[in-house]
């Protein structure tokens, strides 16, 4: 009998607890880098979302589209300005994010989806105003900070079967105002409301990584704190593992920084004991031997 096709058994086999441990769990995925830019990549990231769906989990999608922006400002002449990791956003640069995120890249994500076999439906934090925001810092101009949350209609969609995938574009206060929210910052304010069971930050890095660059697999939030105030944690983490903190606070169970550039990253991290990436969770985690990550089974 051919070896792999025994292989393959043996994986489905050993998943079969973690596919009960997340029965009608709602799952909150950010996908964002390279692999946005990649066919392949895509198309291989949307067969994991339909299996999860396929498999009795609610994934809900939230992503985000830099690259795509800067190639669009850049045909339109418009030069793209960061302060602190952050895009600023002028009056005429977020209706180019709104154009790219709420079309191009989000219309894209569905169709990926939907060709895998999926029934994803796309929004905007702006529809049913489930992201209202304020401004996030004067120096950023419409970059929004989630301040009030209105998520019945993704549990409408999951419940109905379908597949939310949302872009980071928000509404404000004020008549007319659409902010660009990053979207690590609306992955976490989203699955901070539903109170998910799992947020996963998918990134172009393997992880949290300590000084000796060696990736942690298991955090509590008084570590990250901690990494963050020696600078362990240190550039682009800090905000992540902000978003993390932020969500645990809100009631999120788990939050996991992994590498979306791994194939099958969200089936590995979660039907797999080892998992794929770093979580963060408020439990301590059980000491296991050969770096063995708490079960999934647990909290």
């Amino acid at each position: 009998m051919n070896q792999d096709w025994i292989a393959t058994a043996r994986t489905l086999s050993e998943a079969l607890p973690y596919l009960q441990r997340y029965s009608d769990a709602v799952v909150v995925v950010k996908f964002g880098g390279n692999a946005m830019g990649d066919d392949d990549a895509m198309a291989e990231f949307a067969r994991d979302i339909v299996l999860m769906k396929q498999v009795g989990m609610n994934p809900v999608v939230c992503h985000g589209g830099g690259p795509m922006i800067n190639d669009l400002l850049g045909k339109l002449g418009i030069e793209s300005r960061f302060v602190r990791g952050k895009r600023v956003t002028t009056k005429e640069t977020v209706d180019v994010v709104e154009m790219v995120l709420s079309g191009l890249v989000n219309k894209r994500i569905v169709q990926a989806i939907n060709d895998a076999g999926g029934r994803a439906v796309g929004i905007s934090g702006k529809d049913d105003d489930m992201m209202v925001c304020e401004a996030d810092d004067p120096e950023l101009g419409f970059v929004g900070r989630p301040v009030e949350m209105n998520v019945q209609i993704i549990r409408d969609l999951y419940t109905a079967g379908m597949i939310p995938v949302i872009a980071p574009v928000a509404t404000g206060m004020a008549d007319n105002e659409t902010f660009n929210v990053n979207g690590d910052t609306a992955a976490g304010a989203i699955a901070g409301a539903l109170r998910a069971d799992r947020l996963l930050l998918l990134t172009d890095v393997a992880g949290v990584k300590n000084a000796q660059g060696e990736v942690v697999t298991q955090l509590h939030p008084d570590e990250v704190r901690a990494m963050i105030a020696d600078g362990q944690i240190a550039g682009g983490m800090i905000p992540k593992t902000e978003t993390a903190l932020k969500a645990l606070q809100d009631g999120v169970r788990a939050v996991v920084i992994l590498d979306g550039r791994v194939p099958n990253a969200c089936l590995l991290e979660l039907f797999t004991e080892h998992g794929a990436g770093s979580i963060i969770r408020s439990t301590r985690p059980s000491t296991r031997p050969h770096g063995l990550r708490q079960g999934r089974s647990e909290p």
